[in-house]
């Protein structure tokens, strides 16, 4: 299987071109599994197809590294629109990427070489409702600074949809926060039915923040594009960043710069980098 890996601020993925090669379904959720070991297989955050959409110019295909297929990716899709652009496989330098959670826009920043410097996401309007994050509760309200039992311990939530789950917490200090201990007690919880990312946010300003998370099926990841998304929207909504302006997010892999627009829709910009291309030879079992 030839392939390529990539990553977004050190989110890493093994990427497949879907027009190269033919891998039935049944067997995706155990390669996702193989080719994110580290020890045993290439070693990334999970496997991300790319291939022909009935609806956009390209569909991308999200599976973490336990297996489970996701919604939405906000790095991986800025690797994808490097991707096909940097190969020729359009020209445009706006168009469309198909994922589980919905279509999105992309916008490539390249030179005359066709070398992406940067992509902006158009990732659409953030989902507020129980109903859309999916979360248990009155399916219209909304979770906004909310108090919630997980477990034995009680946490201030805000939970949205940006194309996946996200559940934020404000914190005082990320670095402090024992993240492998709240983040899987979270992502599991029985109030959050499709399992949640779980994003913990130090406010340092009203336009900049730092951010870790803790990413469903994955873990602790180097950064995550829906998740800064999602933390952005909810410092705007507790009254703590400001909106229609661009707010920086530190994660662990370098910066995003995200802006909630008068539109509604939220606009993510950041780098995608090439790291090898390669051929991979699964076991027999996969």
């Amino acid at each position: 299987m030839k392939f390529a890996k990539m990553h977004g601020l050190g989110n890493c993925y093994v990427y497949v071109n879907q027009w190269q090669e033919l891998i039935p379904e049944e067997r995706l959720e155990l390669l996702a599994r193989v080719v994110s070991d580290v020890h045993t297989g290439v070693g990334s955050d999970g496997l991300i197809l790319i291939g022909p959409s009935e609806c956009a110019d390209f569909r991308m295909r999200i599976f973490n590294a336990d297996g489970s297929e996701a919604k939405n990716c906000g790095n991986g899709l800025r690797c994808v629109a490097k991707y096909v652009y940097e190969r020729r496989m359009i020209d445009r330098r706006e168009f469309t990427i198909e994922t589980l959670g919905g279509t999105v826009s992309v916008e490539v920043d390249a030179d005359f070489g066709r070398k992406v410097r940067q992509v902006t996401v158009d990732m659409g309007a953030p989902r507020l409702t129980k109903a859309e994050v999916p979360m248990l509760g009155d399916p219209a309200s909304t979770t906004i600074d909310e108090e919630v039992a997980i477990v034995s311990e009680t946490y201030r939530l805000t939970a949205l949809s940006m194309g996946n789950p996200h559940a934020i917490l404000f914190v005082p200090d990320v670095n402090e926060v024992p993240i492998h201990e709240i983040g899987p007690s979270i992502e599991f919880a029985p109030i959050f039915p499709e399992r949640v990312n779980v994003g913990f946010v130090q406010v340092r300003g009203p336009r900049e923040i730092d951010y870790r998370v803790w990413e469903r099926g994955s873990g602790i990841t180097q950064a995550c594009g829906t998740g800064a998304c999602a933390a952005v929207a909810a410092g705007i909504l507790n009254g703590l960043l400001e909106r229609n302006t661009p707010i920086t997010v530190h994660l662990l892999g370098g910066d995003l710069e995200i802006v909630w627009s008068e539109n509604s829709h939220i606009y993510m910009k950041g780098p995608a980098e090439f790291i090898l291309d390669g051929e991979f030879f699964p076991a027999q079992k996969t």
